[in-house]
C-alpha cells in the first residue's frame, strides 16, 4: 500500500462488537473511553497485528525505554496524512505500557479503528506501511459473524499481600519517615492475587459494562494480558501543548443520593485531601518545568470533583508547552512514574515504597500510552488495573499517606478503589 486508506464503519456507542471481532487477530490492543460517558473520554482506539514489538524486562530504565520507542517511531516514520485525518487522536504509531517496575510491552501499529463518541463516527484507518495482507485480515474479521469469547472464571477469592496488622506496621513506618523530615507523602499499595481459568478478554468486556473509566485499556502482550480501568490521565501532548491531570483525594460512592452528595461535599471541603492534592500538583509542575518552555507551566484548575462508578476523586489540571528540543516521549520518561502514585519528594518516596511493599508493582502505577508518528501522545496512570499471567491474576489498590492520615481509613480506601472490579470478575 502506498497511500493512506480509510473506511467509514457503522457507529455504535458500545465498541464491544468491534472488540470481539478483532479478538481473532494477534496482539489485540484497545484504548477505551468508558462508552464516552466522561468529558475526558471521547475516543476508543482499537488495533492488532503489530508490525514490530519492543519489550523490556523488570529493572530496565524507563527513560531508556522511552528513547527506544522514539527511535522505533523514527525508523518507521509515516507520510503526513490527509487533512481529513489530521484531527484524529491517533494516526498510527506506538501503543503499549511501561510498568512501574520498568518492564514494557509496546507494539508499532500501522492501522487502527477510531471511534469518536462526540461526533458519533467510527473510522478504520491504515497507513501506507500497512500490508495488503493485514488490511485483508482486518476486513475479514470485521465482516465475520460475531462470536462470543470463551468464559473467564476466578478459581479462588483474591488475597491481599498485607494483613491488616502488617499494613498498620508499614503505615507507622511511613509516619516515622514523615515526622523525621524524609518525605511529605508516600503512596502505599496492597497487591491482591488470585487464580483464574479462561480468557481475560471476557473478563475485561464484562467489567467495562459496569466500570466506565475514561482511560481504560486492554492489551494482549505474549505471556501477560493487561486489563485497566484507569480514571487518571498522566500526560497528553498535542501540537506541543501539554496537559496532565493528577488525582489525589478519594471518597467512596453511596447508593443513597443524599449520602453520596454528602460524601462528595466532604471530599471537596477536606483540608487534608486538598493539601495532598496540592503536593502532587507542585511535584508535577516541577517535573514538567524541566523539559517545557520557561514560564509556560500553569495550573488550570485545582480540586475539581470528578465522580466515577465507585468513588469520587479530586482532580487538578496543569498545562505547559513542550520545548521544541524535546519529544513527547522524552517528557513522559522525565515525569515517569507519576507523582500521584509515588509521593513527595518522588525519589525518597519511591525508596520507601521499595522498602515497605512486599511484592513488585509490575505494570501497576506505570503508564499506558499511544504515541503517534506526528509527535502526539496521550497516556494514563495504570491504577485500577489487573495483570493476568500463567493462570494468576493480580490487582492493586493504594493511597497517599500524609502526616494527618488515619490508618483505618487508608486501609479501607485500598478496598474502596478496587471492590467494584474484583467483586465483578
Amino acid at each position: 500500500m502506498s497511500v493512506y486508506r480509510q473506511q467509514t464503519l457503522p457507529y455504535q456507542r458500545d465498541s464491544a462488537h468491534l472488540i470481539r471481532r478483532l479478538a481473532a487477530l494477534p496482539g489485540l490492543v484497545c484504548l477505551d473511553s468508558g462508552l464516552g460517558d466522561s468529558p475526558h473520554g471521547r475516543y476508543d482506539i482499537l488495533s492488532a497485528l503489530p508490525s514490530e514489538t519492543l519489550r523490556t524486562a523488570p529493572g530496565a530504565s524507563p527513560a531508556e525505554t522511552f528513547r527506544s520507542i522514539d527511535a522505533l517511531l523514527a525508523r518507521h516514520q509515516a507520510a503526513s496524512p490527509a487533512d481529513a485525518l489530521a484531527s484524529l487522536p491517533f494516526q498510527g504509531g506506538a501503543i503499549g505500557y511501561v510498568g512501574y517496575d520498568g518492564a514494557s510491552r509496546v507494539g508499532l501499529y500501522h492501522w487502527a479503528i477510531i471511534v469518536d463518541h462526540q461526533a458519533r463516527q467510527s473510522r478504520l484507518l491504515a497507513l501506507p506501511q500497512c500490508s495488503d495482507d493485514n488490511w485483508k485480515q482486518v476486513q475479514q474479521c470485521l465482516s465475520a459473524p460475531l462470536q462470543e469469547t470463551p468464559p473467564f472464571e476466578l478459581e479462588a477469592p483474591f488475597r491481599a499481600n498485607f494483613t491488616q496488622q502488617e499494613y498498620a506496621d508499614a503505615f507507622a513506618r511511613i509516619q516515622d519517615y514523615i515526622h523525621a523530615g524524609d518525605c511529605y507523602q508516600v503512596n502505599l499499595a496492597q497487591r491482591f492475587a488470585s487464580h483464574y481459568a479462561g480468557n481475560p478478554l471476557t473478563a475485561w468486556l464484562r467489567l467495562r459494562t459496569h466500570v466506565h473509566s475514561p482511560f481504560a485499556a486492554y492489551m494482549e502482550a505474549g505471556d501477560e494480558t493487561l486489563l485497566s480501568f484507569s480514571p487518571e490521565r498522566f500526560l497528553r501532548v498535542r501540537d506541543g501543548q501539554v496537559l496532565t491531570q493528577p488525582i489525589k483525594g478519594t471518597r467512596r460512592r453511596a447508593e443513597d443520593p443524599t449520602e453520596d452528595r454528602a460524601l462528595a461535599a466532604a471530599l471537596l471541603s477536606s483540608p487534608k485531601d486538598r493539601a495532598e492534592n496540592l503536593m502532587i500538583v507542585d511535584l508535577l509542575r516541577n517535573d514538567l518545568g524541566t523539559l517545557c518552555a520557561t514560564g509556560s507551566v500553569k495550573v488550570e484548575q485545582l480540586f475539581e470533583l470528578q465522580s466515577f462508578s465507585n468513588v469520587h476523586h479530586l482532580v487538578s489540571t496543569i498545562s505547559a508547552r513542550l520545548d521544541a528540543a524535546h519529544t513527547a516521549l522524552a517528557l513522559l520518561g522525565n515525569c515517569f512514574p507519576g507523582g500521584s502514585i509515588t509521593g513527595a519528594p518522588k525519589k525518597r518516596a519511591m525508596e520507601i515504597i521499595e522498602e515497605l511493599e512486599p511484592d513488585s508493582r509490575q505494570a501497576y502505577c506505570g503508564t499506558f500510552f499511544h504515541a503517534g508518528f506526528n509527535g502526539s501522545l496521550d497516556s494514563s496512570i495504570l491504577i485500577r488495573s489487573l495483570v493476568c499471567r500463567d493462570s494468576e491474576v493480580f490487582c492493586w489498590g493504594g493511597g497517599g499517606i500524609v502526616a494527618d492520615s488515619e490508618c483505618a481509613q487508608e486501609y479501607q480506601e485500598c478496598y474502596d478503589k478496587i471492590d467494584n472490579i474484583i467483586k465483578r470478575l
